[in-house]
Formats: C-alpha cells, sequence, structure tokens
C-alpha cells in the first residue's frame, strides 16, 4: 500500500498542531480578549519570532537539505519588507497631508498633494521628488506582487548565473554574501530612494486601521504569520520528501553523481534557491510591519550570517530543526537585549548581557559544531529513537 504524504511526514501534523495550539493559547492570552496575560509587546515579538522561523525554514531547505550555505537569504527578508513598506509609509503619508490640506480654503491639486507627500517622506535626505521604484507606491496590490517578485527576480537571475557557471562550495557562499553587501552598501545610499540610512520608519500604523487599537493589529499580524510559517512548513516539508527530495538531497551530498545520473542539476538548485528566496520576502513582510522600522542595517551580511547560526543550532536538514533555532536564539536575544537578563556583578567586573549576548551566541555556535553537530533538533531525534 502506498504511503501519504502525511504517513511519510508525521512531523508535519505534529508541527500544524502545534502551531495551532499555540496560535489560539496567545490570542486567548492576549490584550485583545481583555484577559491581558501575555501583553501587545510580547505578542509583537512572537509574530516577529514566526517570521524569523518563516525565514530560517527557507535557509534550511536551501542549505539543510541542497547543500548551499547562502549568506544572501536575509537580503530577501529584507527585500519583502522594503516593498510592503512602501506602501505603508506612503499610504500613512497620504492621510496625514490630506487632512494637513483640508483646512486650505482651495481644494489642492494633485501634484500639491503629490509635492507635499514626498516632502514629507524624502525631506529628511534631502529630496520631494519620487523615484522611479516608487511608482506603484501607492498601489497595495502591486506592492504585494512586488514582496514576491522582486526576491522571486533576484533570485532567480543571480542563481541562473552562479549555477550555470557551476559556482560551488565556499566560493557560492562568498558571492551570495557579496551580493548582500552591494545590496546594504546601495541602500544606505540617500539616492538610492529609500531614505538611505533612516530607512522606513512607522511601519506599524497600517492605513484604514487608524481606529483599531495595537492589541487587535498586532494579533492580526501573529495570526497571519502563524498562517504563513504553517503554510511554508507544509509546502516545504512536500518539496524535500519523495522523489524531488531525494534528488535535492543528493545534490548536496554528491552533486557530481546526481548530474552522472541525468538529472540537471541547476535546474533543482534555481528553483530551490529562487522558491526559497520568495519565503523570506513574504516573511520580510510579516516581519516588519510588525517591528515598525526598516533600515539597510537589516540587509547586511551579518544578518545573513546570523540566520545560518540559527538553522546550525536548531539542526539543519530538519524543518522543525531549523524552526527550533530560530525561535530559541530570537527569544533569548530579546530577553539578554531587552534588560530581562540580570546583570551579573564580579566585582572586579560587571557583566552587562547586552554587551556580551553576541559573545554567548558565537560561544553556542562553536559548541553546537563540535558536539551536537546535528543541533537541538538531533536531540530530540536521539531521544526518540533511543533505545529502551
Amino acid at each position: 500500500m502506498r504511503k501519504t504524504f502525511l504517513s511519510q511526514n508525521p512531523s508535519v501534523l505534529i508541527f500544524i498542531a502545534l502551531l495551532a495550539i499555540f496560535t489560539i493559547a496567545v490570542t486567548l492570552l492576549s490584550e485583545v480578549t481583555g484577559v491581558g496575560l501575555i501583553s501587545t509587546s510580547f505578542v509583537k515579538t512572537l509574530g516577529k519570532t514566526l517570521c524569523l522561523s518563516l525565514v530560517a525554514i527557507a535557509m534550511d531547505v536551501v542549505w539543510g537539505y541542497c547543500g548551499i550555505l547562502s549568506l544572501g537569504h536575509f537580503a530577501f527578508f529584507g527585500i519583502g519588507g522594503y516593498a510592503i513598506g512602501m506602501w505603508l509609509m506612503y499610504a500613512r503619508t497620504e492621510g496625514i497631508v490630506m487632512t494637513s490640506l483640508a483646512s486650505q480654503p482651495l481644494p489642492p491639486t494633485p501634484a500639491e498633494i503629490s509635492d507635499a507627500i514626498g516632502n514629507q517622506i524624502f525631506g529628511v535626505v534631502g529630496s520631494s521628488e519620487f523615484p522611479l521604484i516608487w511608482a506603484f507606491a501607492d498601489n497595495l496590490f502591486v506592492q504585494l506582487l512586488m514582496v514576491v517578485l522582486v526576491p522571486g527576480a533576484l533570485a532567480l537571475v543571480f542563481g541562473w548565473l552562479a549555477f550555470r557557471s557551476r559556482v560551488t562550495g565556499v566560493y557560492l557562499s562568498i558571492l551570495t554574501q557579496a551580493m548582500t553587501l552591494a545590496l546594504a552598501l546601495y541602500l544606505f545610499q540617500n539616492d538610492s530612494g529609500l531614505r538611505g540610512n533612516n530607512g522606513l520608519s512607522g511601519l506599524q500604523n497600517i492605513p484604514g486601521f487608524e481606529d483599531s487599537s495595537q492589541a487587535k493589529v498586532s494579533i492580526a499580524f501573529f495570526i497571519a504569520s502563524a498562517f504563513a510559517l504553517g503554510a511554508a512548513y507544509i509546502g516545504f516539508a512536500w518539496i524535500v520528501s519523495g522523489k524531488m527530495g531525494s534528488i535535492v538531497k543528493g545534490i548536496r551530498d554528491n552533486e557530481a553523481r546526481v548530474r552522472f545520473l541525468g538529472y540537471h542539476v541547476e535546474s533543482y538548485k534555481l528553483f530551490i534557491f529562487t522558491t526559497t528566496a520568495i519565503a523570506a520576502g513574504i516573511a520580510g513582510a510579516l516581519y516588519y510591519p510588525q517591528a515598525g522600522i526598516i533600515n539597510p542595517g537589516e540587509v547586511a551580511p551579518i544578518a545573513s550570517i546570523y540566520l545560518a547560526v540559527w538553522v546550525a543550532i536548531g539542526g539543519r536538514g530538519r524543518l522543525y530543526g531549523a524552526v527550533i533555532g530560530a525561535v530559541f536564539v530570537s527569544l533569548l536575544s530579546s530577553w539578554f537585549t531587552g534588560g530581562g537578563a540580570p546583570n551579573i556583578n564580579l566585582g572586579f567586573y560587571t557583566v552587562q548581557w547586552t554587551d556580551w549576548w553576541l559573545v554567548l551566541l558565537g560561544m553556542s555556535f562553536v559548541a553546537v559544531t563540535l558536539y551536537f553537530p546535528k543541533g537541538i533538533g538531533g536531540l530530540f531525534d536521539y531521544l526518540v529513537r533511543k533505545p529502551s
């Protein structure tokens, strides 16, 4: 009897069930229901953690399953954030401008409205004109398409050039990092059209929901993030299972042999690279309205390195391992850098965790690499399979 997808992947049902229970519990305990056991700020933290889990899954598929150590996937995450951020900032600014111009004796012309919006958005970089990339910033549907199309197109072009040249290993990692660095340096420029180092801000104020409390907005984004994570988990679990999954993992383990068997390796790698880039873009589009701001520092190469660390700590090559790593590091980071962890007074020196968190993270990565190469997820495998 042929096994079904779910019978071959029991972790999918377990993950979706746990995610559903978690989502319902957070919703019921949040301020939006009046219970208030979970604050709105922590709901946002949890929502952002779910988005980071989504991009971690994408990283795990491209690295843990396909063997491509991409040090640029957080760039796609940032591009998704910028794409939706442009609409959020335009629509919010337009509302403010229209309110201020409504008191004038004569109705404003479209040109006056456009100039006023442009001055509000780009005045911080000494400009008032809309760059070409903002041509559709007033159209939500187009900007949502950009969340998918821009990361996908960039990954498709980059991947096609790299894979057809058969660049592999550390050289491919360096190329992805160079791509990310080039993008970050471009975004830091004031004439990039995206406000340079200032980035896009005020993204937590959703146009059309000005009368809704932040508690309602945050829980809506939390649920949307949970839904996106669940859908991505199912989709990627399907991709990495069955025949396609076997080929992808074969490319990871021995690319030359898979090529010798007659499979077009470049097509499979390009599909995985592009699909995971799109997933990263969607994660970014959900993350930054909850964060409230995005700037070029978010797409710097170090962010993609952190992403690889999360996956390594959680356990690459297992989707739930990527989620465990992202949740573990994200929540610990919020606790240590947010003042939750008490400082330790050694007498001659006071350990302040806001300064030492990255050192601790680096040490954790080294320890996992040396002693737990399969990560935290590998420990679960060991406990489940341990003979009685």
